[in-house]
């Protein structure tokens, strides 16, 4: 069956940086989009950032633009968001998610596009 394990959260200063990684098996990881959201205490899942399965398209909240970058290694079966500039508004639980497309350059930014999700790991930014 199909699996994301993400990894690469933890605890880190405001103004600091975190990688994370989101690992994918039992699926065709290259005919995959792939996408990155978080869910804060007591809010709702919120979009952080997309990538198309061919890398040619990305797309980025608004709350993260200039500060995240997702890319995603096909040969690896991997895609990563490097977090920097962390705010504590940044601390949320972050899930991996992963869309089956026909589309090589789409990237696709709703919650409901997507089929398969992870675990989610936590992401904590102190003040």
């Amino acid at each position: 069956q199909v699996q994301l394990v993400e990894s690469g959260g933890g605890l880190v200063q405001a103004g600091g940086s975190l990688r994370l990684s989101c690992t994918a098996s039992g699926l065709t990881f290259s005919m995959h989009a792939m996408g990155w959201f978080r869910q804060a205490a007591g809010k709702e899942r919120e979009f952080v950032a997309a990538i198309a399965r061919s890398a040619g398209s990305t797309y980025y909240g608004d709350s993260v633009k200039g500060r995240f970058t997702i890319s995603r290694d096909n040969a690896k079966n991997t895609v990563n968001l490097q977090m920097n500039s962390l705010e504590p508004e940044d601390t949320a639980v972050y899930y991996c998610a992963a869309r089956y497309s026909r589309y090589s350059g789409t990237a696709y930014p709703k919650e409901d596009e997507y089929t398969n999700w992870g675990q989610g790991t936590q992401v904590t930014v102190s003040s």
